[in-house]
C-alpha cells in the first residue's frame, strides 16, 4: 500500500510558516514510527498535529513526499550521531587498548537505539513493509543512513589500522564485519530497541562480538 498523490493546495492560501512545517514534520514523523509508511496519510498527520487536511497539503505537498522527507532526515540525523561515535577514539595520553576501544565503539555505536527510539519504530515498520514501499524510498533510506554510518565506521577502523593494530585491506568490508559482530546481535534481540536487553546481556553479546573481530583482524593473529 502506497501514499496517493494529494491535490494541490490552494494557490490562495496563506503560506506556511517555519513553525508551521516544522509541526507538520514532526506529526508526520510521529505517525510514520506508529503506523508505518502505508497507513500514514494526511488525515492522520493532520490529527496528530492539531490542523486541517488542507493545512498539512499546504504545508507539505504530497504526502508520499512529505514521508521520504520525513525518513531522509531522520536517518541523517542518526548517521551524525554514528558520524562523532567513530572519529571518537581515546587520546595519544589515554593507555587502551585494542580490545577495550572496540568494545566502547561498539557499545557507543549501540547507543543510537537509545538516542533515537522514533527512529527505529520507523525502521521496524519499514523492516515489515518493504516490499511495498514506493520505488526508490528504501534506495534512498540505505544511502542516506545505513551506508553513510559504514563509510564513516570504516575510516575509523582504517584509522586503527594505520597505527598498526589491525591488519586490513578493505576498510568498507572491515565495518560491515564490524557492525555484523559486535552490534547485529543486540539489534536483532532487541527488535531494533523495542525490547532493550538487560546490560549484562548486551556486554556478553558485545564482547564475544569483539573477540570474534579480533580473530580476524588483529595484526599478527
Amino acid at each position: 500500500m502506497t501514499s496517493t498523490p494529494d491535490a494541490t493546495p490552494d494557490a490562495t492560501a496563506p503560506v506556511p510558516t517555519a513553525a508551521e512545517r516544522q509541526a507538520v514534520a514532526r506529526a508526520a514523523r510521529a505517525v510514520l514510527a506508529r503506523q508505518g509508511w502505508g497507513r500514514t496519510t494526511a488525515e492522520a498527520i493532520a490529527a496528530s498535529a492539531g490542523v486541517s487536511r488542507d493545512e498539512v497539503r499546504a504545508c507539505a505537498g504530497d504526502t508520499g513526499q512529505l514521508l521520504l522527507s520525513v525518513l531522509l532526515d531522520s536517518s541523517a540525523s542518526v548517521a551524525a550521531h554514528l558520524a562523532d561515535v567513530a572519529v571518537a577514539r581515546p587520546g595519544p595520553g589515554e593507555s587502551v587498548d585494542l580490545g577495550t576501544e572496540l568494545t566502547d565503539l561498539a557499545h557507543a555505536w549501540l547507543s543510537a537505539l537509545d538516542a533515537f527510539p522514533e527512529h527505529f519504530a520507523i525502521v521496524r515498520h519499514l523492516a515489515a513493509e518493504i516490499t511495498e514501499l514506493p520505488a526508490g524510498v528504501a534506495e534512498k533510506w540505505q544511502t542516506a543512513g545505513p551506508r553513510q554510518a559504514q563509510t564513516d565506521l570504516a575510516h575509523r577502523l582504517r584509522a586503527v589500522a594505520d597505527s598498526g593494530l589491525l591488519d586490513i585491506d578493505d576498510a568498507d568490508r572491515a565495518a560491515v564485519r564490524f557492525v555484523q559482530l559486535t552490534t547485529l546481535a543486540v539489534v536483532q534481540a532487541s527488535f531494533h530497541g523495542a525490547l532493550p536487553l538487560a546490560e549484562e546481556h548486551t556486554a556478553v553479546l558485545v564482547a564475544q562480538g569483539v573477540e570474534d573481530f579480533l580473530r580476524l583482524y588483529r595484526t599478527g593473529r
